[in-house]
């Protein structure tokens, strides 16, 4: 038996052993079972595990009165070069500082002026900050990317491919692997303090926020905005149409595929699948957010965010609730829910993000 054969079996072990227990625990009123922590995490890093590369740096130094300005890029993998942007302070009487990573959202890049801003702002803060442009967005999507045309380009070509040793994940957790590898890479700067390094992101960034951070240890402090929901709960209660809208165009795609009139539940769920795999259990938010406990965790939500339904949500933030209670670190997890709001950044986030890192990191 293969080694990967293996594999599925004790994922489908593991499926049965989870359903029986949530239809047991389901009848007796408590708290969904989740994957142990120590699978989850690994499982995770053995989806995306690809060959090493050196990340061959380089960048470029601007200053203003206030503020070192640095563009480079590194390399993720050996044929991807992830373009990033860093403001620190020019008045620090630190040696080492540290770091706040910031994310944008679909359809963004680092360039965008309110990813500038924020950058701007945390330097400010005696923080140096950076911003990388997620796969298939800013530089990384070439010059013609009229309505995000190489990110859905993309997602329909892992949805089409039929060779699992070819099979991409453009949809978030490729970018997942390049913050992975970012860290690496910011361990090497002898200007970065290896102890402290946050990670904040909007929106999709949010949610590579809450993929990559809770797996990785080297993250000290998150706030994922606008990002923590269930993607289990969104399909089970008719809830999935605003993260698809995200990508219209795919799931239009696979619809058509499938053989179907409209985008619907069933055809959401075999997109999600394929290019998601374990994003219905295992890699959902209310699982592998437990993974960041004990360490200081921001979740910032908008109650009538249509892209993250706050029911769904809520499943996420119970599930953190039970895992800092567990681990005695219950004051290190805040959990802010702006009334009567969609989906969208407020001022409010910022003020709440910056403190939380002020606090914290």
């Amino acid at each position: 038996m293969s080694v990967k054969s293996w594999f599925q079996i004790k994922h489908l072990l593991w499926l049965v052993i989870l359903l029986l227990t949530f239809q047991l625990k389901t009848v007796n009123g408590q708290s969904p079972v989740y994957f142990p922590e120590s699978k989850v995490e690994q499982d995770f890093r053995n989806l995306l595990a690809r060959p090493a590369a050196t990340p061959q740096p380089y960048s470029v130094t601007s200053i203003t009165d206030s503020v070192f300005i640095e563009k480079g890029y590194f390399h993720s993998e050996a044929k991807e070069k992830v373009p990033f942007l860093i403001n620190k302070p020019v008045f620090s009487k630190l040696k080492k500082l540290p770091v706040i990573i910031v994310l944008h959202g679909t359809g963004g890049s680092k360039d965008d002026k309110d990813i500038k801003d924020l950058l701007y702002h945390f330097s400010k803060l005696g923080f140096m900050a950076i911003a990388i442009d997620a796969r298939f967005h800013g530089e990384r999507a070439g010059t013609d990317n009229k309505n995000n045309r190489r990110y859905t380009e993309a997602i329909i070509e892992a949805w089409e491919n039929k060779d699992p040793k070819k099979q991409t994940h453009p949809f978030f957790f490729d970018t997942v692997y390049d913050l992975w590898k970012l860290t690496d890479y910011l361990l090497t700067r002898s200007d970065v303090e290896p102890s402290r390094i946050g990670m904040t992101g909007i929106s999709m960034g949010g949610i590579e926020t809450w993929m990559a951070a809770s797996v990785d240890k080297r993250i000290k402090v998150a706030v994922p905005i606008i990002a923590a929901q269930s993607f289990k709960w969104s399909l089970e209660n008719n809830r999935w149409q605003g993260r698809a809208g995200t990508i219209r165009a795919v799931h239009e795609k696979a619809a058509k595929d499938l053989g179907d009139t409209a985008v619907n539940t069933e055809n959401v769920k075999a997109l999600w699948n394929k290019i998601l795999p374990g994003i219905l259990d295992e890699f959902d938010c209310p699982s592998m957010i437990r993974l960041f406990a004990p360490r200081p965790l921001l979740l910032l939500s908008n109650a009538e965010d249509q892209n993250c339904p706050l029911p769904g949500a809520e499943i996420a933030f119970n599930a953190a609730k039970d895992a800092y209670r567990s681990k005695n670190a219950s004051a290190k997890l805040k959990i802010n829910i702006t009334p009567n709001e969609p989906h969208r950044f407020l001022p409010q986030h910022l003020k709440l993000t910056s403190e939380w890192f002020v606090q914290w990191l």
